[in-house]
């Protein structure tokens, strides 16, 4: 007689996990930007930890570990033996080395990181249990990189989006141009006669009045008079470029204000994609020099040792938005320094860190007011209060009728959104 016998389930910590929610406290990590220079590129007043934007798979782990640590989803005796205060449990350190690499393993089995070549993980999980230790892969850990997937990027930035707009009062949106972007159905003006080429949105209740008046019979009798639709405001596409400034001080100086930026650059590509499909928007990097980057490659953008070339960066931008048929053109810019280098015809970069140079400033606004004849508005997002960064917007502002925002890494997501969406519901 065969026997069964059924043991009590026992449900570990991954079985409860939110892969979701965790990657949602990952999103600064993976997103974090680092510093592209070498140490000594560094001005001397300025540092930056070396294990920023560090891509490898021993740093992921110690971020889930922080992540796990925070979200309070550790056992009282794992948080003891990670301080230091249990027993020196071997067979429980190598419990948390397991749980860690099962989730690596599930980020990249749900496809929303991907590794570089297969992670190596500690020989203790294939050895005697207990013989191992936390640190044993740790080196080969370090060898092993990892990218965000195009699923993890676009999962970032409807998460980035839902929070944004949660911020601004809703938790929830939809494709209607009002001020929370609430859900419903637009009723903007009384319906009209059909014509040919319309769109067949009916009014019934309009229609059936018509047919209704030449007298009640049965079946209803409708002619191609009787029929109402409904108009609704005339809604028009818009092409807008992201500029995000790349510059040393984006990072340098105990704050890391390119992390948030990108943060906004997901989130607008998510909205623009899902709610304004008619909509484009690219992403231009300036540094000592300008370039478009792909969506795709935002979350491994880094800062350098540049300085500030707003005018290549402007001129790329007003090029990306002419070559756009869309009846609106916005350019929103994001920065934390004044204009301090030009890009000259032969090619070569002149730089001026010191201050508002009268040539690095007349070729920068020349910029600006080629923007201004393309009808091409420019709003900015400061993201400090300098004096002369503020005296060059105002008159950035001046020149194209765009508007400026004194802001803070916080707040900068906000006051994009809020910005974005209050231009993209006027009339074309």
């Amino acid at each position: 007689m065969r026997v069964t016998t059924y043991t009590k389930y026992r449900g570990g910590l991954l079985d409860a996990l939110n892969l979701q929610e965790l990657l949602d406290r990952l999103a600064d990590f993976l997103l974090q930007a680092g510093f592209a220079g070498r140490p000594e590129d560094q001005p001397w007043w300025a540092w930056t930890d070396p294990s920023d934007g560090d891509r490898s798979l021993d740093a992921l782990r110690e971020a889930i570990l922080r992540a796990l640590i925070e979200s309070g989803q550790l056992t009282p005796e794992m948080l003891e033996e990670l301080r230091g205060e249990g027993p020196g449990d071997e067979a429980l350190r190598e419990k948390i080395a397991e749980m860690l690499d099962d989730i690596v393993r599930r980020l990249v089995e749900e496809g929303y990181i991907d590794l570089t070549q297969p992670p190596q993980f500690p020989a203790s999980h294939q050895a005697v249990p207990g013989a191992g230790h936390i640190d044993e892969g740790k080196e080969a850990a370090r060898q092993v990189d990892f990218r965000l997937t195009d699923k993890g990027i676009d999962f970032l930035g409807y998460r980035t989006l839902k929070h944004l707009l949660a911020a601004l009062g809703k938790s929830s949106y939809g494709s209607h141009d009002t001020p929370h972007l609430a859900t419903g159905v637009e009723a903007e003006a009384a319906s009209r006669p059909y014509e040919f080429g319309d769109s067949l949105n009916l009014d019934i209740p309009a229609t059936l009045t018509n047919a209704l008046r030449r007298g009640v019979k049965v079946p209803l009798d409708l002619d191609y008079g009787d029929l109402m639709v409904h108009q609704a405001e005339y809604r028009s596409s818009c092409a807008t470029v992201l500029l995000l400034d790349i510059s040393h001080s984006m990072i340098l100086y105990g704050e890391d204000r390119f992390t948030p930026a990108k943060k906004v650059a997901l989130a607008l590509s998510h909205l623009i994609r899902t709610q304004y499909p008619g909509d484009t928007l690219r992403v231009v990097t300036f540094g000592d020099r300008a370039q478009e980057i792909p969506l795709r490659r935002i979350a491994d953008a880094q800062v350098g040792p540049y300085h500030t070339n707003t005018a290549e960066a402007l001129k790329l931008a007003r090029r990306l938005l002419l070559a756009q048929k869309k009846d609106m053109r916005q350019i929103i810019m994001i920065t934390d320094g004044k204009p301090s280098a030009i890009t000259l015809p032969g090619g070569r970069v002149y730089k001026n860190p010191m201050g508002l140079d009268p040539r690095v400033l007349r070729e920068t606004f020349r910029e600006v007011a080629a923007c201004r004849k393309s009808n091409i508005m420019i709003n900015t997002f400061m993201l400090a209060r300098d004096p002369a960064l503020v005296q060059f917007v105002a008159k950035v502002c001046e020149l194209t009728r765009g508007r400026a925002y004194f802001t803070t890494t916080m707040t900068l997501g906000q006051y994009v959104m809020r910005d974005f969406l209050r231009r993209r519901t006027r009339r074309g």
